[in-house]
Formats: structure tokens, C-alpha cells, sequence
């Protein structure tokens, strides 16, 4: 299947007829400044948790596509509240959309909104129907929950992990993340975005060559093929 990498942890991706978008963060990032948010199609904004570099450009894509949005039971109803079509869900459930099934699983990390208030525990996705099931895992640390995913999901066809450090797993922990999960194709996210989590490429690949993986770091703004 394509996706389209909107930079920092954001991608878009048409699924069962419908436009999904993950974690939309563009206008407050550099990397991403050719990305124009007003032409990002979304029937469904599914969010990972509550920071700013995972929220930023909601409302303002959802208002303009009617969107639904996907979260824990805190983030949707805080956009909720504001008037939006939400879907409220946590960690172990999951509920079978008109595009395909959403299980919304475990993540470690912390969640609250830009503003300091809660935002719930952070989660990440897997999305499956009868064509594809990948794994968005969010901003998380190396857990051996991610183990359950395979017991408990169809074969994942791709992942998306992050591999920045600091914040979340760095590219060796997320090339062990991808034995626990059982998936040989990474796409890495929440990298370079900001001093903090600038990484070396060509090392990152290394590691993952070193372990018969295969790591994709896409282009901002371009469609890419998995």
C-alpha cells in the first residue's frame, strides 16, 4: 500500500476507500514548512496522545473535512466538547470502522495537552482489514507489551516506530521493538524533527540491516510505497 509522511510522526493513509490520518503535526514543524494542510484529506484523524507535536493542525483539519477523531476516552471527548465527531477508545479495546478494525494498544511515554492539562494515558494503533495490518506505535519506550501484538492481531505487514531517542525508543531498541512485534518492514518517525532528536541515517539502517530488517525513512510530502 502507499502512505504519505507528513514529517515528525504525521501520515496519511488511504485505507478501505477511506483517507486515515495519524497524529497531525505540520505547521509547527520546519522539516514539513512545504506541506500545506489545507490539501491533507481526512476521514478519520486517529491520535496517539495528547502532545503538541502530535495535535497541533487537528481542529483545523478536522473543521475543514468533518473528520472523525480516534483517541483515548480524554482526548475525544476533549475534542468533543468543541463540537468535533469523535470516537472515544482505550488500550485493549477495539472497534470495527466502515474502513476496517482498531485496536488501540499500549504505549510508555506521558500525555497531556499543550495547555498542561490531561490528556489521558498515551496508546498506539493497529489497523487492520482484509487487505493490510500495520502498527503505529506512537511516542513510546521499548515494552514487552508490544509482545501481545502478535497473539493478538493479524500478521503486521508493516510498522511505523520511532527511532529519534530522548523522547522515545532510540533505532536499536525500535529494531528489537520490531523482533517483539514480529514485523520485518520499519518505517521510522519522530526523528529529526528538533535538536533533541536529530539522528545519523546511515547508522539507523545499519542497525536494522544488522538484524535482516528493513527500515524506510520516507521523504516529507512525498507518497511512498510499503
Amino acid at each position: 500500500m502507499k502512505f504519505t509522511y507528513y514529517g515528525h510522526s504525521t501520515f496519511g493513509m488511504r485505507i478501505g476507500g477511506k483517507d486515515i490520518l495519524f497524529d497531525p503535526f505540520i505547521s509547527g514543524n520546519e522539516l514539513a514548512s512545504d506541506v500545506n494542510i489545507a490539501e491533507i484529506p481526512a476521514d478519520y484523524i486517529l491520535l496517539t496522545h495528547g502532545h503538541g507535536d502530535h495535535v497541533a493542525d487537528v481542529e483545523a483539519i478536522a473543521k475543514r473535512t468533518g473528520a472523525r477523531i480516534v483517541s483515548n476516552f480524554e482526548i475525544a471527548t476533549h475534542f468533543g466538547n468543541k463540537g468535533f465527531e469523535n470516537h472515544p477508545i482505550n488500550q485493549g479495546g477495539h472497534w470495527k470502522f466502515d474502513f476496517g478494525t482498531v485496536k488501540y494498544v499500549n504505549a510508555i511515554h506521558s500525555s497531556s495537552f499543550p495547555d498542561g492539562s490531561y490528556a489521558g494515558n498515551p496508546g498506539g494503533f493497529v489497523v487492520w482489514n482484509d487487505d493490510v495490518c500495520f502498527y503505529h506505535a506512537g511516542d513510546t519506550a521499548l515494552t514487552m507489551d508490544m509482545k501481545l501484538i502478535p497473539m493478538l492481531c493479524p500478521k503486521l505487514d508493516f510498522a511505523i516506530l520511532p527511532i529519534g531517542d530522548n523522547f522515545t525508543m532510540n533505532a536499536k531498541e525500535a529494531a528489537l521493538a520490531s523482533t517483539f512485534i514480529e514485523c520485518d518492514t520499519i518505517i521510522g518517525c519522530h526523528y529529526d524533527t528538533f535538536g533533541y532528536i536529530k539522528i545519523d541515517h546511515d547508522e539507523a539502517h545499519k542497525v536494522f540491516e544488522s538484524k535482516g530488517k528493513k527500515l524506510i525513512l520516507p521523504a516529507i510530502g512525498l507518497e511512498t510505497e510499503v
